[in-house]
């Protein structure tokens, strides 16, 4: 997989991530706004973050980003595309907003286009898929103006300390690949 560089939007601009992002991506991950929302919930700790920098990111498994702001040129949060299946041709989409003044605002949506932009043109997948909790009404919406769409809802599919959760399956399709190779 080739390496990547930043990703430009209007207002902000995804750059790769790097060591010197693990305290923020802790500290993102470890909040309660975050992890609620994540079906792994366990907590972040620096030496898990640079296992996962190590073997996943720098071994080309994943493609992670830091979402920044250009005014400031701050950080707010992290996208990523895992599980890239170059087989088939697909992977699995991955979003967070960590700094709460910077939710609600699009952020996600625009950060959504460019990592969606950038799976079909430089990965050339054809598939990108994510899974929510169906009660994430904010990001479903979030999702849905990136261009994902309803694929699934499966019902108790995660159970969440103690309590089965619902999951619904979203994905975007490349537009320049027919569905047939």
């Amino acid at each position: 997989m080739e390496r990547y560089s930043c990703l430009e939007g209007e207002d902000i601009y995804l750059r790769p991530i790097a060591i010197e992002d693990t305290d923020n991506i802790i500290k993102w991950r470890n909040s309660d706004a975050v992890r609620t929302n994540f079906i792994y919930q366990e907590p972040f700790t620096r030496q898990s973050h640079l296992h996962w920098l190590e073997t996943m990111v720098e071994a080309g498994k994943v493609v992670q980003m830091i979402i920044c702001l250009k005014e400031g040129d701050r950080p707010v949060g992290s996208v990523y595309i895992r599980d890239i299946d170059s087989c088939h041709h697909k992977g699995e989409y991955g979003i967070f907003i960590g700094e709460a003044d910077a939710r609600g605002k699009g952020i996600g949506t625009r950060a959504a286009g460019l990592m969606i932009a950038y799976a079909f043109e430089k990965l050339h997948l054809h598939r990108l898929f994510l899974r929510v909790f169906a009660d994430n009404l904010r990001a479903i919406a979030s999702y849905g103006k990136a261009g994902f769409e309803k694929e699934a809802y499966l019902r108790d599919d995660v159970c969440i300390n103690g309590m089965y959760r619902d999951v619904v399956l979203m994905a975007v399709l490349n537009p320049k690949q027919p569905g047939k190779a």
